[in-house]
């Protein structure tokens, strides 16, 4: 007689034989089948205190690792889940989502807890589905696996209605049928159409004034690598879209910085004198200005390459668009030099070289009057001045996560100066295109869960600590000590500095917060916590935090000083790089 198993322990081996090894949830009844499974299979299973926060530790997870993770909900559970859906949606996180549903055989009739997850998930992921037949299971695992990994990468969904969930079936249904092995295969990549690549390459080689621009498509590509080979190798100074996984460390020579005028002022002169922008695995959106001038100019060929199709209806309008993996194409650029085809020297290269270090020596100077100003009169540090003295204690295995609205900003100019000056860190994480707030601490646990001998430290707005801080219990519960330091402004500093501006009384409205004592939170919690409210204080205060071996707060007592994007958008509703 053969072997019968429940559908939930079916599709955790589905999972299994994907190479999956991390599961994010919170224990429901709905899913204690598949909870059941995953342990047989001897699955890392992490609860959460909350939904949304184990969607954003797959989130993390699978950033740092760019290896698909599981989210794990019930029905109503899903519902709490979907921000984070809508988070891993702008990073292209390709995430599975797992939802254990209401009866099928009721479907539509009122079931308990039902909900149409399905049509929920479908507008945030690549692919929506109900399993609705238990020996399909395998079926669609296989496909939405496949989906999740190739191509344009991104979150899936499978919802498992609770009747099949619990159900039997032979173990071995679904191995009967192509393919018999369900073992995760080698990813599908673009490779170039041989009239269109000569076309780019014939501009390429005839270029003054190059430009490369790296997107998330580089990063899931895993080919970070041999961009920072091409701008090296042929001279090209090299910028990372906004808001999407960090490429380069920052000290890496040929990086600049954003692509962004406001936050990286020098990539208006490299935008606007080049002669050609390489944009590889990234879209022509809102940041990108939809490719349009004043970010680049009408005189200057602009090309997108990308993986995948759906990538390329999204930049119609580039003058050439290539399908071809970022990987493969960057491979072919770097062979230029090896051929002898490439002339260009370092003139350009050194110009934005020259106008990178411009720029820092401007911002340190004008940041050292500033907090001199402050030291005189007992001010406040300034929020540009705190990410970095954070970064100063930092070595250079450690991981910085930042988090908010003008916390995210100032952090991102700290880290281009720190870079510049030869500041190197383990890696990076912060929310994705959507600037959600909220997901820092989450990202935190995920990058001490994958790097558990380096400090992990979070600088958080105090909004976003607001947002989803109480993810912390999860740090503590699982034994991953990180350091937060709570950029304390007193209320959402972004949105009110922009109602200073834009509201006829020049007043903020509904956007202050009381004094909250965020490090008695963290000592409640049996960790450690400090207040700091002035710079003296912050050095000894953040080493003690990481001395302590605990989950620790550090709260800033900052000054709310407007960043440059903000400042750019209520003023000139300057479409550079934000509408």
């Amino acid at each position: 007689m053969k072997k019968k198993i429940r559908g939930g322990s079916l599709i955790a081996r589905a999972l299994k034989d994907k190479g999956i090894e991390k599961v994010f949830t919170l224990s429901g009844g709905f899913c204690n089948p598949a909870l059941e499974g995953f342990m047989e299979c001897q699955m890392e299973v992490i609860n959460c205190p909350h939904e949304q926060i184990a969607g954003h530790l797959a989130d993390g997870h699978t950033r740092i690792t760019r290896n698909p993770s599981v989210c794990l909900v019930g029905p109503e559970g899903f519902a709490n889940a979907v921000p984070s859906m809508m988070e891993a949606w702008g990073e292209r996180t390709p995430i599975i989502y797992i939802t254990g549903s209401s009866s099928l055989k009721r479907k539509g009739a009122g079931g308990f807890k039902e909900i149409n997850d399905v049509s929920i998930a479908a507008p945030l992921t690549k692919y929506s589905a109900s399993i609705t037949d238990g020996n399909r299971i395998r079926e669609f695992v296989d496909k939405a696996y496949r989906i999740a990994t190739n191509g344009y990468p991104g979150a899936v969904h499978l919802s498992l209605p609770v009747d099949i969930m619990f159900s039997s079936f032979p173990e071995n249904t679904g191995l009967e049928e192509r393919p018999f092995s369900h073992q995760a295969k080698p990813l599908a990549k673009a490779w170039p159409d041989p009239i269109s690549i000569s076309e780019i390459l014939e501009l390429a080689c005839n270029s003054k004034k190059p430009v490369l621009i790296g997107g998330h498509g580089v990063w899931w590509s895993r080919s970070e690598k041999k961009l920072q080979e091409a701008g090296t190798i042929l001279n090209i100074p090299i910028f990372n879209i906004p808001y999407h996984q960090k490429l380069l460390g920052e000290e890496a020579e040929a990086y600049m910085g954003l692509a962004d005028i406001h936050q990286y002022p020098p990539s208006k002169f490299a935008f606007q004198d080049s002669d050609l922008v390489m944009i590889i695995g990234a879209r022509l959106d809102n940041q990108m200005n939809f490719g349009n001038p004043p970010l680049f100019p009408n005189t200057t060929k602009l090309v997108c390459i990308n993986g995948s199709h759906e990538e390329i209806e999204l930049n119609r309008a580039a003058d050439i668009n290539l399908l071809c993996d970022p990987g493969v194409f960057l491979d072919i650029m770097t062979k230029l030099k090896k051929n002898n085809k490439w002339k260009l020297n370092r003139n350009w290269f050194d110009q934005n070289k020259n106008k990178k270090k411009e720029w820092v020596d401007k911002s340190l100077k004008d940041l050292s009057v500033e907090t001199e100003e402050a030291k005189k009169n007992g001010g406040k540090i300034h929020p540009l001045q705190l990410a970095l003295d954070v970064q100063e204690v930092m070595g250079e295995n450690d991981w910085l996560v930042i988090d908010g609205g003008n916390t995210h900003f100032w952090s991102e100019i700290a880290i281009n100066i720190a870079g510049a000056n030869g500041k190197k860190l383990g890696g990076i994480l912060h929310p994705g295109t959507f600037s959600m707030l909220g997901v820092g601490v989450s990202f935190a646990i995920s990058a001490k869960n994958n790097h558990p001998n380096a400090n992990v430290v979070l600088i958080s707005g105090d909004g976003a600590f607001l947002s989803g801080g109480m993810s912390i219990e999860a740090a503590f519960n699982e034994k991953k000590p990180i350091v937060v330091v709570i950029d304390n402004n007193g209320g959402l500093a972004s949105i009110g500095q922009q109602q200073e501006r834009l509201f006829e009384s020049k007043k903020r409205f509904a956007t202050d917060f009381r004094d909250i004592p965020f490090h008695k939170i963290f000592e409640g919690f049996g960790g450690h916590g400090e207040l700091v409210t002035k710079r003296e204080e912050l050095f000894p205060a953040l080493k003690r935090a990481i001395q302590s071996g605990k989950t620790a707060c550090v709260n800033v007592k900052s000054k709310g000083v407007i960043s440059p994007i903000i400042s750019a958008v209520t003023d000139k509703r300057d479409k550079a790089s934000i509408e």
